[in-house]
Protein backbone atom coordinates (compact mmCIF):
# COMPACT_ATOMS: atom_id res chain seq x y z
CA UNK A 1 0.00 0.00 0.00
CA UNK A 2 1.23 3.23 -0.72
CA UNK A 3 2.39 5.46 2.11
CA UNK A 4 0.61 8.18 1.59
CA UNK A 5 -2.61 6.05 1.98
CA UNK A 6 -0.75 4.79 5.26
CA UNK A 7 -0.90 8.39 7.10
CA UNK A 8 -4.58 8.76 7.79
CA UNK A 9 -4.85 5.11 9.63
CA UNK A 10 -1.70 6.28 11.46
CA UNK A 11 -2.66 9.17 12.25
CA UNK A 12 -5.85 8.17 13.35
CA UNK A 13 -3.95 5.24 15.09
CA UNK A 14 -1.82 8.08 17.13
CA UNK A 15 -4.98 10.21 18.28
CA UNK A 16 -6.66 7.10 19.37
CA UNK A 17 -4.08 5.99 21.68
CA UNK A 18 -4.10 10.16 22.95
CA UNK A 19 -7.55 9.47 23.75
CA UNK A 20 -7.03 6.60 25.68
CA UNK A 21 -3.83 7.77 27.34
CA UNK A 22 -6.02 10.71 28.46
CA UNK A 23 -8.97 8.76 29.73
CA UNK A 24 -6.98 6.78 31.84
CA UNK A 25 -4.85 9.73 33.09
CA UNK A 26 -8.89 11.00 34.07
CA UNK A 27 -9.88 7.66 35.68
CA UNK A 28 -6.82 7.63 37.55
CA UNK A 29 -7.27 11.14 38.86
CA UNK A 30 -10.87 10.25 38.92
CA UNK A 31 -9.93 6.91 41.64
CA UNK A 32 -9.98 7.32 45.06
CA UNK A 33 -6.72 6.78 47.30
CA UNK A 34 -5.85 3.48 48.48
CA UNK A 35 -3.98 2.55 51.44
CA UNK A 36 -3.38 -0.86 52.60
CA UNK A 37 -2.74 -1.53 56.49
CA UNK A 38 -2.76 -4.45 58.30
CA UNK A 39 -5.92 -5.34 58.40
CA UNK A 40 -7.06 -5.02 55.11
CA UNK A 41 -7.48 -2.00 52.21
CA UNK A 42 -8.70 1.40 52.65
CA UNK A 43 -10.51 3.83 50.08
CA UNK A 44 -10.37 7.10 50.90
CA UNK A 45 -11.19 10.90 49.65
CA UNK A 46 -8.76 13.34 47.43
CA UNK A 47 -9.65 17.02 48.11
CA UNK A 48 -8.28 18.61 44.55
CA UNK A 49 -8.28 21.76 46.59
CA UNK A 50 -6.15 21.26 49.41
CA UNK A 51 -4.21 18.49 47.56
CA UNK A 52 -4.40 15.97 50.13
CA UNK A 53 -5.78 12.50 50.49
CA UNK A 54 -8.08 11.99 53.40
CA UNK A 55 -9.04 8.58 55.16
CA UNK A 56 -11.58 8.59 58.37
CA UNK A 57 -12.72 5.95 60.12
CA UNK A 58 -10.20 3.28 60.20
CA UNK A 59 -10.67 1.11 62.80
CA UNK A 60 -7.61 0.90 65.24
CA UNK A 61 -9.05 -1.80 67.62
CA UNK A 62 -11.94 -4.00 67.80
CA UNK A 63 -15.31 -2.44 68.92
CA UNK A 64 -15.20 -2.53 72.81
CA UNK A 65 -18.34 -4.04 73.61
CA UNK A 66 -20.41 -6.98 75.20
CA UNK A 67 -17.90 -8.64 76.94
CA UNK A 68 -15.10 -6.06 75.43
CA UNK A 69 -16.77 -3.53 77.27
CA UNK A 70 -14.41 -2.18 80.44
CA UNK A 71 -11.65 -4.26 78.41
CA UNK A 72 -8.15 -3.03 77.67
CA UNK A 73 -8.61 -2.65 73.39
CA UNK A 74 -8.06 -5.73 71.22
CA UNK A 75 -6.81 -5.91 67.70
CA UNK A 76 -9.25 -4.79 64.87
CA UNK A 77 -11.48 -7.37 63.08
CA UNK A 78 -9.74 -7.79 59.20
CA UNK A 79 -11.64 -7.19 56.38
CA UNK A 80 -11.22 -9.11 52.91
CA UNK A 81 -13.18 -6.54 50.65
CA UNK A 82 -11.49 -3.02 50.15
CA UNK A 83 -12.96 -0.84 52.84
CA UNK A 84 -14.28 2.75 52.43
CA UNK A 85 -12.61 5.18 54.57
CA UNK A 86 -14.52 8.62 53.51
CA UNK A 87 -16.96 9.07 56.68
CA UNK A 88 -16.12 9.74 60.22
CA UNK A 89 -16.78 7.05 62.59
CA UNK A 90 -19.45 7.22 65.51
CA UNK A 91 -18.33 9.39 68.21
CA UNK A 92 -18.12 7.50 71.68
CA UNK A 93 -20.58 7.67 74.80
CA UNK A 94 -21.15 10.71 76.02
CA UNK A 95 -23.65 12.98 77.25
CA UNK A 96 -24.08 17.09 75.46
CA UNK A 97 -22.17 19.09 78.45
CA UNK A 98 -20.42 21.00 76.02
CA UNK A 99 -22.32 23.67 73.58
CA UNK A 100 -19.13 24.42 71.53
CA UNK A 101 -18.74 20.92 70.77
CA UNK A 102 -19.70 20.48 66.73
CA UNK A 103 -19.18 17.37 65.58
CA UNK A 104 -18.89 15.52 61.84
CA UNK A 105 -18.85 12.02 63.31
CA UNK A 106 -21.72 9.27 62.30
CA UNK A 107 -23.74 9.22 64.96
CA UNK A 108 -22.38 8.12 68.62
CA UNK A 109 -21.54 4.36 70.03
CA UNK A 110 -19.76 2.17 72.03
CA UNK A 111 -18.47 1.35 68.92
CA UNK A 112 -16.17 4.00 68.33
CA UNK A 113 -13.32 3.26 68.13
CA UNK A 114 -11.81 5.26 65.13
CA UNK A 115 -9.11 7.12 63.73
CA UNK A 116 -8.39 9.25 60.93
CA UNK A 117 -5.65 10.22 57.96
CA UNK A 118 -4.81 13.84 56.33
CA UNK A 119 -1.58 13.07 54.19
CA UNK A 120 -0.31 14.95 51.33
CA UNK A 121 -1.22 13.37 48.00
CA UNK A 122 2.04 12.72 46.69
CA UNK A 123 3.74 12.04 50.38
CA UNK A 124 4.15 8.16 50.05
CA UNK A 125 7.64 6.77 50.39
CA UNK A 126 8.36 10.57 51.89
CA UNK A 127 8.81 9.24 55.25
CA UNK A 128 6.89 12.29 56.62
CA UNK A 129 6.53 13.85 60.08
CA UNK A 130 3.62 12.72 61.97
CA UNK A 131 0.67 14.31 64.31
CA UNK A 132 -1.44 12.52 66.79
CA UNK A 133 -3.49 14.20 68.02
CA UNK A 134 -5.97 14.19 71.25
CA UNK A 135 -9.31 15.93 71.76
CA UNK A 136 -10.28 17.68 75.13
CA UNK A 137 -13.12 17.50 76.49
CA UNK A 138 -12.72 16.45 80.45
CA UNK A 139 -12.37 13.29 79.72
CA UNK A 140 -16.17 13.06 79.14
CA UNK A 141 -16.55 14.55 75.99
CA UNK A 142 -15.11 15.02 72.15
CA UNK A 143 -14.51 14.03 68.97
CA UNK A 144 -12.26 13.27 66.44
CA UNK A 145 -14.60 14.86 63.96
CA UNK A 146 -14.39 18.10 65.35
CA UNK A 147 -13.77 21.16 62.98
CA UNK A 148 -11.48 22.89 64.79
CA UNK A 149 -9.40 19.38 65.08
CA UNK A 150 -9.44 18.76 61.26
CA UNK A 151 -6.00 17.79 60.20
CA UNK A 152 -5.62 19.13 56.83
CA UNK A 153 -4.18 22.70 57.76
CA UNK A 154 -1.00 21.00 59.25
CA UNK A 155 -1.06 18.11 56.32
CA UNK A 156 -0.79 20.72 53.81
CA UNK A 157 2.42 21.74 55.55
CA UNK A 158 3.96 18.16 54.88
CA UNK A 159 3.09 16.55 57.79
CA UNK A 160 0.88 13.42 58.46
CA UNK A 161 -2.06 14.26 61.05
CA UNK A 162 -4.07 11.82 62.66
CA UNK A 163 -6.92 12.77 64.87
CA UNK A 164 -8.07 9.54 67.33
CA UNK A 165 -11.35 8.71 68.82
CA UNK A 166 -10.73 7.10 72.54
CA UNK A 167 -13.18 5.60 75.13
CA UNK A 168 -15.02 8.88 77.47
CA UNK A 169 -16.77 8.60 80.86
CA UNK A 170 -17.86 5.48 82.41
CA UNK A 171 -16.72 3.83 79.62
CA UNK A 172 -13.39 4.51 79.31
CA UNK A 173 -12.72 5.06 83.44
CA UNK A 174 -14.23 3.27 85.27
CA UNK A 175 -12.67 0.76 87.97
CA UNK A 176 -13.93 -1.89 90.40
CA UNK A 177 -13.11 -4.68 92.25
CA UNK A 178 -14.99 -6.82 89.93
CA UNK A 179 -13.07 -5.67 86.87
CA UNK A 180 -9.73 -5.31 88.91
CA UNK A 181 -10.03 -9.08 89.85
CA UNK A 182 -10.74 -10.06 86.40
CA UNK A 183 -7.66 -8.04 85.06
CA UNK A 184 -4.44 -10.29 84.58
CA UNK A 185 -2.24 -7.02 85.56
CA UNK A 186 -4.89 -6.46 88.38
CA UNK A 187 -5.85 -3.32 86.88
CA UNK A 188 -8.93 -1.35 86.43
CA UNK A 189 -10.07 1.84 84.41
CA UNK A 190 -7.81 4.09 82.17
CA UNK A 191 -9.49 2.50 79.05
CA UNK A 192 -9.17 5.51 77.44
CA UNK A 193 -5.63 5.86 77.84
CA UNK A 194 -4.84 2.22 76.61
CA UNK A 195 -7.41 3.11 73.89
CA UNK A 196 -4.62 6.18 72.91
CA UNK A 197 -1.97 3.54 73.12
CA UNK A 198 -3.47 1.42 71.38
CA UNK A 199 -3.34 3.74 68.36
CA UNK A 200 0.24 5.03 68.82
CA UNK A 201 0.61 1.41 68.44
CA UNK A 202 -1.22 1.14 65.60
CA UNK A 203 0.44 4.17 64.01
CA UNK A 204 3.84 2.42 64.46
CA UNK A 205 2.64 -0.29 62.00
CA UNK A 206 0.35 1.31 60.05
CA UNK A 207 1.63 5.00 59.22
CA UNK A 208 3.74 4.42 56.43
CA UNK A 209 1.13 3.75 54.27
CA UNK A 210 0.29 7.38 54.28
CA UNK A 211 3.19 8.35 53.60
CA UNK A 212 4.20 8.94 57.39
CA UNK A 213 7.11 8.05 59.24
CA UNK A 214 7.06 5.74 62.81
CA UNK A 215 10.25 6.98 63.88
CA UNK A 216 8.78 10.70 63.61
CA UNK A 217 5.75 11.17 65.48
CA UNK A 218 4.86 14.02 67.53
CA UNK A 219 1.78 13.83 70.00
CA UNK A 220 -0.32 16.58 70.84
CA UNK A 221 -3.85 17.46 72.71
CA UNK A 222 -5.67 20.19 74.33
CA UNK A 223 -7.30 20.21 77.35
CA UNK A 224 -8.06 16.32 78.47
CA UNK A 225 -6.14 15.89 75.51
CA UNK A 226 -3.26 17.20 76.64
CA UNK A 227 -3.24 15.75 80.13
CA UNK A 228 -3.57 12.44 77.78
CA UNK A 229 -0.04 13.70 76.04
CA UNK A 230 1.58 14.10 79.66
CA UNK A 231 0.55 10.36 80.90
CA UNK A 232 1.41 8.68 77.48
CA UNK A 233 4.78 10.20 77.82
CA UNK A 234 4.81 8.73 81.69
CA UNK A 235 3.43 5.38 80.61
CA UNK A 236 5.94 2.56 80.63
CA UNK A 237 3.37 1.43 78.01
CA UNK A 238 3.74 3.88 75.09
CA UNK A 239 6.82 6.12 76.18
CA UNK A 240 9.32 4.74 73.42
CA UNK A 241 6.08 5.61 71.15
CA UNK A 242 7.09 9.39 70.42
CA UNK A 243 10.05 11.57 69.47
CA UNK A 244 8.27 14.97 70.71
CA UNK A 245 4.57 16.30 72.71
CA UNK A 246 2.47 19.00 72.51
CA UNK A 247 0.31 20.21 75.34
CA UNK A 248 -2.12 22.51 75.15
CA UNK A 249 -3.64 23.57 78.85
CA UNK A 250 -3.50 20.62 80.73
CA UNK A 251 -1.17 17.67 82.71
CA UNK A 252 -1.97 14.60 85.13
CA UNK A 253 0.13 16.42 87.79
CA UNK A 254 -0.29 19.08 90.15
CA UNK A 255 -3.95 18.97 91.33
CA UNK A 256 -4.91 17.18 87.98
CA UNK A 257 -2.91 13.58 89.25
CA UNK A 258 -5.00 10.89 88.53
CA UNK A 259 -6.84 9.89 92.02
CA UNK A 260 -5.39 6.86 93.77
CA UNK A 261 -6.55 3.21 93.12
CA UNK A 262 -8.13 2.23 96.21
CA UNK A 263 -10.45 5.81 95.77
CA UNK A 264 -11.70 4.78 92.24
CA UNK A 265 -11.88 1.15 92.87
CA UNK A 266 -14.72 2.39 95.84
CA UNK A 267 -16.26 4.89 93.50
CA UNK A 268 -16.70 1.95 91.35
CA UNK A 269 -18.11 -0.39 93.69
CA UNK A 270 -21.02 2.53 94.20
CA UNK A 271 -21.56 3.23 90.58
CA UNK A 272 -22.97 -0.62 90.31
CA UNK A 273 -24.60 -0.96 93.69
CA UNK A 274 -26.33 2.97 91.81
CA UNK A 275 -27.03 1.03 88.55
CA UNK A 276 -28.81 -1.76 90.20
CA UNK A 277 -26.56 -4.26 89.59
CA UNK A 278 -24.77 -7.18 91.57
CA UNK A 279 -22.50 -9.03 88.96
CA UNK A 280 -20.35 -7.54 86.16
CA UNK A 281 -22.24 -9.79 83.87
CA UNK A 282 -24.93 -7.58 84.37
CA UNK A 283 -23.33 -4.11 84.22
CA UNK A 284 -21.78 -5.20 81.14
CA UNK A 285 -25.46 -5.91 79.83
CA UNK A 286 -27.42 -2.76 80.70
CA UNK A 287 -27.69 -0.53 77.57
CA UNK A 288 -25.23 1.62 76.55
CA UNK A 289 -27.52 4.87 77.35
CA UNK A 290 -28.57 3.32 80.64
CA UNK A 291 -25.21 3.59 81.63
CA UNK A 292 -24.49 7.43 80.43
CA UNK A 293 -27.71 8.09 82.45
CA UNK A 294 -26.50 6.77 85.70
CA UNK A 295 -23.42 8.09 85.60
CA UNK A 296 -24.95 11.59 84.54
CA UNK A 297 -26.50 11.42 88.03
CA UNK A 298 -26.08 13.88 91.19
CA UNK A 299 -23.48 13.21 92.74
CA UNK A 300 -22.00 10.56 90.86
CA UNK A 301 -17.71 10.93 91.03
CA UNK A 302 -16.96 12.17 87.60
CA UNK A 303 -15.03 9.20 85.73
CA UNK A 304 -11.29 10.22 84.83
CA UNK A 305 -7.41 8.78 84.84
CA UNK A 306 -6.41 6.49 87.63
CA UNK A 307 -3.45 5.07 89.27
CA UNK A 308 -4.03 1.84 88.16
CA UNK A 309 -0.95 0.07 88.88
CA UNK A 310 -0.60 -0.92 84.87
CA UNK A 311 -0.89 2.05 82.64
CA UNK A 312 0.54 4.05 85.65
CA UNK A 313 2.90 1.94 87.64
CA UNK A 314 3.01 4.77 90.73
CA UNK A 315 2.04 8.15 90.47
CA UNK A 316 2.79 10.47 87.32
CA UNK A 317 4.85 13.39 89.66
CA UNK A 318 7.04 10.34 91.06
CA UNK A 319 7.38 8.67 87.41
CA UNK A 320 8.44 12.81 86.02
CA UNK A 321 10.29 13.51 89.18
CA UNK A 322 12.22 10.28 88.73
CA UNK A 323 13.19 11.26 85.44
CA UNK A 324 11.28 7.98 83.84
CA UNK A 325 8.89 9.39 81.32
CA UNK A 326 10.24 10.15 77.80
CA UNK A 327 13.23 12.12 77.24
CA UNK A 328 11.75 14.02 74.33
CA UNK A 329 11.35 17.64 73.42
CA UNK A 330 7.92 18.87 74.70
CA UNK A 331 5.90 22.28 73.91
CA UNK A 332 3.33 23.45 76.10
CA UNK A 333 1.53 26.57 77.59
CA UNK A 334 -1.77 27.52 78.46
CA UNK A 335 -4.41 30.84 77.37
CA UNK A 336 -4.60 34.27 79.25
CA UNK A 337 -7.91 33.31 80.66
CA UNK A 338 -8.51 29.57 81.28
CA UNK A 339 -10.86 30.65 83.77
CA UNK A 340 -12.97 33.78 85.42
CA UNK A 341 -13.52 35.33 88.03
CA UNK A 342 -17.18 35.09 87.61
CA UNK A 343 -16.77 31.02 88.96
CA UNK A 344 -15.12 32.11 91.29
CA UNK A 345 -16.91 34.63 92.86
CA UNK A 346 -20.29 32.14 91.96
CA UNK A 347 -21.77 34.50 90.01
CA UNK A 348 -21.56 37.56 93.13
CA UNK A 349 -20.54 41.09 92.51
CA UNK A 350 -17.11 41.81 92.35
CA UNK A 351 -16.71 43.76 95.93
CA UNK A 352 -13.16 43.08 97.57
CA UNK A 353 -15.46 41.34 100.78
CA UNK A 354 -16.86 39.00 98.10
CA UNK A 355 -13.48 38.20 97.03
CA UNK A 356 -11.80 38.27 100.03
CA UNK A 357 -14.54 35.30 101.47
CA UNK A 358 -14.55 33.26 98.36
CA UNK A 359 -10.91 32.80 98.91
CA UNK A 360 -11.10 32.14 101.63
CA UNK A 361 -13.74 29.27 101.34
CA UNK A 362 -11.37 27.66 98.65
CA UNK A 363 -8.24 27.95 100.07
CA UNK A 364 -9.17 27.81 103.59
CA UNK A 365 -5.14 29.00 106.04
CA UNK A 366 -3.96 29.78 102.97
CA UNK A 367 -6.32 32.50 101.69
CA UNK A 368 -3.84 35.86 103.35
CA UNK A 369 -1.19 34.43 101.20
CA UNK A 370 -3.32 33.42 98.10
CA UNK A 371 -4.59 37.06 98.72
CA UNK A 372 -1.25 38.70 98.83
CA UNK A 373 -0.71 37.33 95.33
CA UNK A 374 -3.92 37.73 93.76
CA UNK A 375 -5.22 40.56 95.19
CA UNK A 376 -8.65 42.22 95.12
CA UNK A 377 -8.71 45.65 96.36
CA UNK A 378 -10.88 46.80 93.35
CA UNK A 379 -13.54 45.71 91.13
CA UNK A 380 -11.11 45.98 88.34
CA UNK A 381 -8.19 44.44 90.60
CA UNK A 382 -10.56 41.09 91.35
CA UNK A 383 -11.63 40.71 87.95
CA UNK A 384 -7.46 40.71 86.95
CA UNK A 385 -6.53 38.59 89.74
CA UNK A 386 -9.50 36.98 90.37
CA UNK A 387 -9.49 35.57 86.38
CA UNK A 388 -5.74 34.51 86.90
CA UNK A 389 -6.34 32.57 90.30
CA UNK A 390 -9.32 30.53 88.63
CA UNK A 391 -7.26 29.46 85.52
CA UNK A 392 -4.69 29.06 87.19
CA UNK A 393 -6.38 26.78 89.93
CA UNK A 394 -8.25 24.94 87.00
CA UNK A 395 -5.42 24.05 84.63
CA UNK A 396 -2.72 26.27 84.36
CA UNK A 397 -0.93 25.48 87.44
CA UNK A 398 -1.03 21.71 86.37
CA UNK A 399 0.33 22.52 82.86
CA UNK A 400 3.36 24.61 84.61
CA UNK A 401 3.96 22.04 87.19
CA UNK A 402 4.68 20.03 83.78
CA UNK A 403 7.08 21.96 82.61
CA UNK A 404 8.53 22.37 85.81
CA UNK A 405 9.01 18.16 86.30
CA UNK A 406 9.74 17.77 82.58
CA UNK A 407 12.68 21.08 82.67
CA UNK A 408 14.14 19.25 85.64
CA UNK A 409 14.22 15.66 84.81
CA UNK A 410 13.40 15.55 80.68
CA UNK A 411 16.94 15.43 79.05
CA UNK A 412 15.36 17.71 75.94
CA UNK A 413 14.65 20.94 75.43
CA UNK A 414 11.05 22.51 76.35
CA UNK A 415 9.18 25.26 74.91
CA UNK A 416 7.00 26.97 77.39
CA UNK A 417 3.99 29.76 75.52
CA UNK A 418 1.00 31.89 76.73
CA UNK A 419 -1.55 32.46 74.25
CA UNK A 420 -3.10 35.63 74.90
CA UNK A 421 -5.35 36.54 71.43
CA UNK A 422 -9.08 36.89 72.32
CA UNK A 423 -11.20 35.52 69.87
CA UNK A 424 -13.05 38.05 67.93
CA UNK A 425 -16.71 39.27 68.20
CA UNK A 426 -19.20 36.93 67.09
CA UNK A 427 -20.55 36.95 63.36
CA UNK A 428 -23.93 37.33 63.88
CA UNK A 429 -23.49 40.34 66.46
CA UNK A 430 -24.67 38.57 69.19
CA UNK A 431 -21.22 39.02 71.62
CA UNK A 432 -18.27 41.25 71.31
CA UNK A 433 -14.77 39.91 71.48
CA UNK A 434 -13.45 38.15 74.52
CA UNK A 435 -11.35 39.55 77.52
CA UNK A 436 -8.62 37.08 76.46
CA UNK A 437 -7.96 33.71 75.30
CA UNK A 438 -10.45 31.34 76.61
CA UNK A 439 -9.60 27.96 78.06
CA UNK A 440 -9.28 25.67 74.29
CA UNK A 441 -9.89 29.12 72.18
CA UNK A 442 -6.30 28.38 70.54
CA UNK A 443 -7.27 25.08 68.90
CA UNK A 444 -8.16 26.92 65.58
CA UNK A 445 -5.07 29.40 65.28
CA UNK A 446 -2.70 26.26 66.47
CA UNK A 447 -4.14 23.78 63.70
CA UNK A 448 -5.34 26.32 61.16
CA UNK A 449 -8.53 25.90 61.19
CA UNK A 450 -9.96 29.53 62.26
CA UNK A 451 -12.44 29.16 58.58
CA UNK A 452 -13.81 25.81 60.02
CA UNK A 453 -15.57 28.10 62.95
CA UNK A 454 -18.07 30.45 61.34
CA UNK A 455 -18.98 31.44 64.57
CA UNK A 456 -16.53 34.68 64.99
CA UNK A 457 -15.72 36.94 62.64
CA UNK A 458 -12.30 36.10 62.13
CA UNK A 459 -9.88 39.14 61.21
CA UNK A 460 -6.65 39.60 59.33
CA UNK A 461 -5.02 39.90 62.34
CA UNK A 462 -6.05 36.39 63.83
CA UNK A 463 -5.40 35.22 60.78
CA UNK A 464 -1.85 36.19 61.36
CA UNK A 465 -1.71 35.18 64.75
CA UNK A 466 -2.73 31.62 63.23
CA UNK A 467 -0.25 31.73 60.77
CA UNK A 468 2.84 32.41 63.37
CA UNK A 469 1.25 29.85 65.77
CA UNK A 470 0.81 27.19 62.98
CA UNK A 471 4.30 27.48 62.20
CA UNK A 472 5.88 27.02 65.48
CA UNK A 473 3.50 23.89 65.86
CA UNK A 474 4.72 22.66 62.18
CA UNK A 475 8.35 23.24 62.64
CA UNK A 476 7.57 21.52 66.03
CA UNK A 477 6.26 18.58 64.78
CA UNK A 478 9.35 18.64 62.24
CA UNK A 479 12.25 19.10 63.72
CA UNK A 480 11.51 19.05 67.82
CA UNK A 481 11.92 22.72 67.33
CA UNK A 482 9.18 25.57 66.96
CA UNK A 483 11.94 27.69 65.14
CA UNK A 484 11.80 28.32 61.29
CA UNK A 485 12.38 30.92 58.49
CA UNK A 486 10.01 33.75 59.25
CA UNK A 487 8.92 33.20 62.76
CA UNK A 488 9.54 35.21 65.83
CA UNK A 489 12.57 33.54 67.89
CA UNK A 490 11.12 31.40 70.36
CA UNK A 491 14.14 30.33 72.80
CA UNK A 492 13.67 27.06 75.30
CA UNK A 493 13.13 27.57 78.85
CA UNK A 494 15.43 29.08 80.78
CA UNK A 495 16.48 31.26 83.92
CA UNK A 496 16.76 34.65 83.39
CA UNK A 497 16.72 37.71 85.65
CA UNK A 498 14.42 36.02 88.22
CA UNK A 499 12.20 34.35 85.80
CA UNK A 500 11.52 32.07 82.81
CA UNK A 501 11.59 32.09 79.06
CA UNK A 502 8.54 31.95 78.14
CA UNK A 503 6.91 32.77 74.24
CA UNK A 504 4.09 35.05 74.04
CA UNK A 505 1.76 34.36 71.05
CA UNK A 506 -0.91 36.85 70.36
CA UNK A 507 -0.80 39.87 68.72
CA UNK A 508 2.69 40.61 69.39
CA UNK A 509 4.16 37.65 69.45
CA UNK A 510 7.56 38.04 71.48
CA UNK A 511 9.68 36.38 74.37
CA UNK A 512 9.22 37.78 77.95
CA UNK A 513 10.51 36.47 81.48
CA UNK A 514 8.03 34.94 83.46
CA UNK A 515 7.99 35.66 87.38
CA UNK A 516 4.84 33.73 88.09
CA UNK A 517 6.35 30.98 89.59
CA UNK A 518 5.85 31.97 93.14
CA UNK A 519 2.04 31.84 92.24
CA UNK A 520 2.42 28.15 91.46
CA UNK A 521 4.61 26.91 94.02
CA UNK A 522 2.01 28.47 96.40
CA UNK A 523 -0.99 26.76 94.85
CA UNK A 524 1.35 23.47 95.08
CA UNK A 525 1.41 24.03 98.45
CA UNK A 526 -2.31 25.10 99.10
CA UNK A 527 -3.58 22.47 96.86
CA UNK A 528 -1.38 19.31 97.93
CA UNK A 529 -3.93 16.36 98.58
CA UNK A 530 -6.81 18.01 96.50
CA UNK A 531 -7.76 16.51 93.13
CA UNK A 532 -10.39 18.20 90.96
Amino acid sequence: MPAASLLPRRLGLGLGLVIALACHAAIAADSPPLAEVATGRLSGLHDATTGLNEFKGIPYAAAPVGPLRWKPPQPAVAWKELRKAERFGPRCMQRPIFSDMVFRSDGMSEDCLYLNVWTPAHGAGKKLPVLVYFYGGGFVGGDGSEPRYDGAGLAQRGIVTVTVNYRLDVFGFLASPDLAAESPQHAAGNYGLLDQHAALEWVRQNIAAFGGDPDRVTIGGESAGSMSVSALMASPLSKHLMRGAIGESGSVLGNLEPRPREQTLQEGAAFAQRAGTKSLEQLRAMSAQALLDTAGQKDVPEFGPTIDGYFFPRSPTAIYAAGEQAHIPVLLGANSQEGSYVNLLDKQAPTPDNYRAAVQKQFGEHAAAILKLYPGTSEAGIKANGTALAGDHFIAYATWEWMRLQRQTGKAPVYYYFFDQPRPAKGDGSAGPDAGAVHSGEIEYALGNLAGNRVYAWTPADRKVSDVMQGYWAQFIKTGDPNGAGLPRWPAVADKDGGLLRQDIGANTRTRIDRDAARYELLRRALAGQHL
